[in-house]
């Protein structure tokens, strides 16, 4: 599962959509504010992480129909030996978990400009929004 976790989080293009996002916002963004955003700072990987974990229990069904096996619900189930509900519940503590780091990274002191903290934020409740029901769809499908 680390193994499956480590490609899947570089493969995701959420780093691009955080570093990407930042265009536009002005002499705020500095080239201190990219060189922290692509340092991969603790809100930016806590983000990656739920994107990928919400992705992976929205659409492992329908993967699984077209035959795309390695999924991370697949990976943890043939590792851990244990069910898909289990997964399930495991991946949503750990998004729990890195939503605390996410709600962390405002609330300290950083050099890093709060609407830089605040944009990366939005974008993690994009995903929630995106994927705000279990049902192996998304919400823009419907």
């Amino acid at each position: 599962m680390e193994e499956y976790m480590n490609l899947a989080l570089v493969n995701s293009a959420y780093g691009m959509l955080a570093t990407t996002s930042l265009v536009g916002m002005g002499e705020i963004v500095t080239k201190e504010a990219f060189d922290w955003v692509t340092n991969n700072p603790k809100i930016i990987k806590a983000s990656t992480v739920i994107c990928r974990l919400k992705d992976d229990i929205n659409s492992h069904k329908s993967e699984q129909k077209r035959g795309h096996f390695a999924s991370g619900v697949e990976c943890y189930m043939t590792q851990y030996g244990v069910s898909e509900k289990e997964v399930y519940e495991k991946f949503l503590q750990q998004v729990e978990d890195e939503w605390k780091d996410i709600n962390e990274e405002p609330l300290r002191p950083t050099n890093v400009p709060m609407p830089l903290l605040i944009r990366v934020l939005n974008l993690s409740r994009v995903i929630d929004v995106i994927y705000i029901e279990e049902d192996d769809t998304l919400l823009l499908q419907k």
